[in-house]
C-alpha cells in the first residue's frame, strides 16, 4: 500500500498480516479524500477502526494536523505503530488500543472535539448508527465535522443521526459503500 497524496505521497505502509483485517483500497480510499478534502488545513481526526493506519495516515499527509487511532486489534495496534514510526508521525498521530465505545467514553471524559471522524468496522459487527449518535450527543464533534463511514453496501443507514446529515453517499462493489455525514450542529448548545 501506498500514500495517494500530500506531503508523504508515494511512501509505502505495511498492510496488517493476516485476513482478520480488511484493508480500505486505494481507489477507495483516494475517491474519499476527493469528496471530502482533497486537502486540509489543520483540524483533528478520529479514527475508531484504525486497521494498518492508511486512512488516517493519508489524512496527515493531506494536511490534517493531529489524530488519533484505535484499533482493538494486537495485530493492528503493531502495524499502526511501525507504520507511523516508519514516517515519523509520532508527534501528530497518537495510537490507543481499545473497543470503539471503550474509546468513545475515554475520549468524552478528555473533552476531545474532532473535525473528521473514520468509521471502518468490520462489516459484520458493525454499530455506526450507535457510533455516530455518541459522537454527536456527548459533544466529540466541531461544527460541520465529516464523518466518514466505508460499509457493507447492503446497509442502509438514515439519512440523519442526531446532528449529522448524509452529505454524499457512494457504492463502490457489490461489498462496499461509503458513506458521509456532516454535522449540521452550529455548536451553540449548552450542556446541562
Amino acid at each position: 500500500m501506498r500514500i495517494i497524496s500530500g506531503d508523504l505521497k508515494g511512501r509505502k505502509i505495511k498492510a496488517v498480516p493476516g485476513t482478520g483485517t480488511r484493508p480500505t483500497s486505494d481507489k477507495i480510499r483516494e475517491s474519499i479524500f476527493n469528496m471530502i478534502g482533497p486537502f486540509f488545513n489543520g483540524g483533528q481526526s478520529l479514527d475508531l477502526y484504525g486497521g494498518s493506519g492508511a486512512l488516517t495516515i493519508e489524512g496527515v499527509s493531506r494536511g490534517i494536523e493531529q489524530s488519533i487511532i484505535i484499533d482493538v486489534d494486537s495485530k493492528a495496534i503493531d502495524t499502526i505503530k511501525e507504520n507511523v514510526k516508519s514516517l515519523n508521525l509520532d508527534q501528530q498521530i497518537d495510537i490507543f488500543k481499545n473497543d470503539s465505545y471503550r474509546a468513545l467514553k475515554a475520549l468524552r471524559k478528555r473533552e476531545m472535539k474532532f473535525k473528521y471522524v473514520f468509521l471502518d468496522p468490520p462489516y459484520k459487527k458493525q454499530k455506526i448508527q450507535k457510533e455516530i449518535e455518541y459522537l454527536a450527543e456527548h459533544h466529540l464533534l466541531e461544527p460541520q465535522a465529516l464523518i466518514v463511514t466505508e460499509h457493507d453496501a447492503k446497509l442502509i443507514l438514515p439519512e440523519q443521526i442526531s446532528t449529522l446529515k448524509i452529505m454524499k453517499h457512494e457504492k463502490y462493489n457489490s461489498t462496499t459503500a461509503v458513506t458521509i455525514y456532516v454535522n449540521e450542529n452550529e455548536g451553540t448548545e449548552i450542556d446541562e
